[in-house]
């Protein structure tokens, strides 16, 4: 689909035509592992990656393919590659760059599920990851080596929303030759275009606000084609004749999707922690209304931060929208309408004013998510972050009070009034 739509239209209509066989409007569930080949030349090419085709759905499925493409043409990439879960999207784009021996630089400021899959078991797998604090520019220089294989941030920090200086971080990566991951699971490409910004390639975890709805699992992985692998001394895997595939070299004869079409040939072959065609179809629902609800997001966040702020029993709130917050210049540079509707607060009181707070709440839901339609809450520290250190607690600036909210869509009064029932309850 030409990209000369705008992004309301591609987010409803990118990647699908209506079926030529039963002319079916909506995009049809294609339940099936495998699929026939024209004939023994065809399915030899097609082994051989000289044409395109589906093989067998652990690589490709016509479903999962339109929601690839769907968010390829909403983030202006080459290509798009879908995954069950998006842990299995950040794990997979780490080992398509990184293998035992190699580093990798990352934030500090993200979701504590992250923090434990690269300080423990991409650890176990020989693989290095530094943490750093984001906003000190000084720290990723100083991190790099000739061993580092990428830079990774969130555009929107979990929990705390803190925003990332994309360029700055994008001008210290590409100075060395190294790629720059942001996951922009939090701003969607609805609120940040993050290769606007020197991304080389960015994830999503589509459960959250692309789904949108709390009902599939997903994540996504998009190549801008910008990264200059050829010829750079870093990634030899791409630059060297690849045994598995007749000799063919991913940075020379892919064009400029040489990492999306290893991630995919490759990784995703081996790995196979594909997306069911399902869970595609449902994740796609919820892009269809994505701008709609993500401006509800906005607008029911600012309403909600507002009052949190101005509540006298309110120690601190974290959110971006806020013109107090140390961040908010930064978001209307690269986020300027909006920065999704995940952020944290602390009542005074510490965590048993927290507890009695989440306790104490009616419409609100008490889970472990967020991007949903409905308004979440969650303690970071006993839950999404539990598996932290004090120290790293601390360093991704989470403390024992720490309470997270996602805000969700319903009528904004409704939600205050909830917010404020549960404050006066935990006080007493």
């Amino acid at each position: 689909m030409t990209t000369n739509y705008g992004f309301d239209t591609l987010m409803v209509h990118a990647g699908h035509t209506p079926d030529k066989d039963t002319h079916s409007r909506m995009l049809p569930i294609y339940q099936t592992t495998a699929y026939t080949f024209d004939s023994a030349q065809h399915a030899q090419e097609l082994f051989a990656l000289k044409v395109p085709g589906n093989i067998y759905s652990r690589l490709s499925n016509p479903t999962v393919d339109a929601f690839e493409a769907r968010i390829n043409a909403l983030e202006n990439g080459v290509g798009a590659l879908a995954f069950s879960s998006g842990h299995a999207a950040m794990f997979n784009t780490m080992i398509n760059l990184a293998s035992a021996g190699d580093e990798i630089v990352s934030s500090i400021n993200i979701y504590g599920g992250a923090i434990n899959l690269f300080g423990v078991t991409l650890r176990n797998l020989g693989i290095n990851v530094k943490f750093v604090d984001p906003d000190d520019l000084a720290a990723w220089e100083n991190a790099v080596t000739d061993k580092t294989k990428a830079f990774f941030v969130e555009s929107v920090g979990n929990p705390n929303a803190n925003i990332a200086d994309l360029c700055a971080i994008a001008d210290i990566a590409h100075k060395h030759g190294i790629p720059f991951i942001v996951d922009s699971t939090m701003t969607t490409p609805y609120f940040c275009r993050a290769f606007d910004f020197g991304a080389d390639f960015i994830i999503h975890s589509a459960t959250k606000y692309l789904g949108g709805h709390g009902t599939s699992m997903a994540g996504i992985v998009v190549d801008s084609g910008k990264f200059q692998f050829e010829g750079n001394p870093r990634f030899p895997q791409y630059n060297n004749p690849d045994p598995s595939y007749h000799g063919i070299v991913f940075a020379k004869d892919c064009g400029n999707a040489g990492f999306i079409t290893r991630l995919r040939a490759l990784v995703m072959r081996d790995i196979g922690s594909c997306l069911s065609p399902f869970n595609a179809f449902m994740i796609m629902m919820g892009v269809e209304t994505l701008s709609l609800r993500m401006n509800k997001h906005a607008s029911n966040t600012l309403a909600v931060a507002e009052f949190l702020e101005a509540h006298p029993l309110v120690e601190k709130v974290n959110c971006p929208v806020l013109k107090s917050s140390p961040y908010h210049e930064r978001m209307l540079k690269y986020m300027p309408n909006g920065c999704g509707s995940t952020f944290t607060f602390e009542l005074k009181g510490g965590r048993a004013a927290g507890a009695k707070f989440i306790d104490s709440l009616k419409l609100i839901s008490h889970v472990a998510n967020l991007g949903d339609t409905r308004t979440l809450v969650s303690h970071p520290a006993s839950t999404t972050h539990s598996q932290l250190t004090d120290e790293q607690l601390k360093a991704a600036g989470i403390s024992a009070g720490t309470v997270r909210l996602s805000i969700g869509i319903e009528d904004p009064k409704d939600i205050i009034a909830d917010i404020q029932q549960a404050i006066e309850a935990s006080s007493k």
